[in-house]
């Protein structure tokens, strides 16, 4: 087949691509830095005279052209499998809603139960000498959107990594049907938040739980990062990797010579991640690296895979815990902040996981827009929030004022446990609200 010939016959405008999306029609927008763009600011002018044009898609590192055209819950209705700020603020407005999931069932999802997509619009690097397309750092769930769409166009971008994986990594010409030429825009980055002395704090008391040889997965936020900035400096040796997210701190762990994957029972010497955002210095470290895997989200976050990976580590953040151990991740009452993603898979997972541990660190307090200060250990957790880890799967919980362990903990041990890691401020009060509940023994430590 001559691909090059082939490519020419497919290759088309954003204009006119995107003269095949409908009204009513749904439209898969790729993920995080595969949003389109080209073809996103292409839509956008076409899209004033359609109406309910449904979008997918999740973890927006830049306000697309959809979002900006006059009265877009007019026109159109975003669905965010994952919200990033700029997601919330499009969701207050109306016109976006958040679509619940466990992130490790997406790809099933698809196939299964959302079964058909009318259009997939996907930024790729660009096509091989095999004819093959990478979908660069997220090869996440967007191999299961192309087997149900029925348009797939691509819109290349030279500076999209070419991320190797082995399975659900790419999409081959002979499937595409337009390509698009983008304007090869820099690549989207989500640089880590600067850390805390709270950060700090939390991260010392994880990094000497961490045994050589363990594999890792890190969370989105501050928290996690500087767990990963420690580890980098730290004497650890023969980490592993395999994640949901590949963020810049693995790049600083293995360009400190921390990670082989020597000791991982799968995929042996070799760093799996569903998807991935950072700096410049991530992409460049991803690009046609073999020792780095992108593989879809099903087999990252799938809990009996994590499982056959002995001294599985993972570190992620959270909102806020209540006195019985539920954790809410990813909401503020009604409010959606994030998402679900995979942080219940990684928790059960690394605690099937031989040698495996599960931290969850949050900060002890949080300042509240009227600027009063409040604790984020709670009795429960306030009216609507999400529980993203039930209470029978949390095991270690980690704020600046010290670690424990909930497994095998009845109730009143584990709010007498809690507590003693809450701020000073705030532990009586809890002390009173446990016993009203009923969790609290007169013999508890106070």
């Amino acid at each position: 087949m001559d691909y090059a010939a082939l490519y020419q016959q497919k290759l088309t405008t954003a204009d006119e691509a995107v003269k095949v999306v409908k009204s009513g029609d749904w439209v898969d927008y790729g993920w995080c830095v595969g949003t389109p763009d080209a073809l996103d600011r292409a839509l956008a002018k076409r899209l004033p005279d359609l109406y309910d044009v449904n979008f997918r898609g999740g973890v927006l590192l830049r306000v697309p052209a959809i979002y900006q055209i006059e009265d877009p819950a007019a026109h159109m209705t975003w669905n965010s499998w994952h919200m990033s700020g700029i997601e919330r603020k499009f969701v207050a407005t109306g016109a976006g809603f958040y679509a619940p999931m466990r992130y490790s069932e997406l790809p099933r999802f698809y196939r299964e139960n959302i079964g058909h997509v009318d259009v997939a619009m996907l930024v790729v690097a660009p096509m091989d000498s095999h004819g093959y397309f990478s979908f660069g750092p997220q090869a996440s769930h967007l191999r299961a959107v192309c087997d149900v769409a029925d348009k797939i166009i691509v819109e290349v971008n030279e500076n999209m990594p070419r991320c190797l994986g082995g399975m659900e990594d790419c999409i081959h010409i002979s499937e595409v049907d337009m390509i698009v030429q983008g304007d090869n825009p820099p690549m989207g980055e989500m640089g880590a938040v600067p850390a805390t002395d709270i950060d700090r704090k939390v991260a010392e008391l994880i990094v000497p739980e961490i045994p050589n040889g363990a594999c890792l997965q890190l969370g989105i936020g501050g928290m996690p990062n500087t767990v990963g900035a420690l580890i980098a400096d730290s004497d650890l040796k023969d980490l592993g990797v395999h994640t949901e997210m590949y963020v810049d701190a693995f790049v600083d762990i293995a360009k400190a010579g921390k990670i082989t994957g020597r000791c991982k029972n799968i995929d042996r010497g070799r760093q799996a991640y569903a998807f991935a955002a950072g700096t410049q210095k991530l992409y460049d470290y991803l690009n046609d690296n073999p020792q780095c895997a992108s593989v879809p989200v099903d087999y990252t976050n799938d809990v009996r895979v994590i499982a056959q990976i002995d001294n599985f580590i993972s570190i992620n953040n959270a909102v806020d815990i209540d006195l019985y151990g539920q954790i809410n991740a990813e909401s503020a009452g009604t409010k959606q902040i994030s998402g679900t993603g995979g942080q219940l898979d990684f928790v059960m997972g690394a605690y099937l996981s031989n040698g495996g541990k599960s931290f969850i660190c949050l900060s002890s307090t949080h300042k509240q827009k009227d600027g009063s200060v409040a604790s984020r250990i709670r009795p429960t957790l306030s009216n609507g929030s999400i529980v993203t880890d039930t209470r029978s799967a949390t095991q270690y919980i980690v704020t600046e004022y010290g670690m424990i362990n909930l497994k095998g903990k009845s109730s009143w041990e584990r709010a007498e446990a809690l507590i003693s890691i809450a701020h000073p401020d705030f532990r009586e009060q809890l002390i009173a609200e446990a016993e009203k509940m009923h969790i609290w023994k007169r013999s508890n430590k106070r």
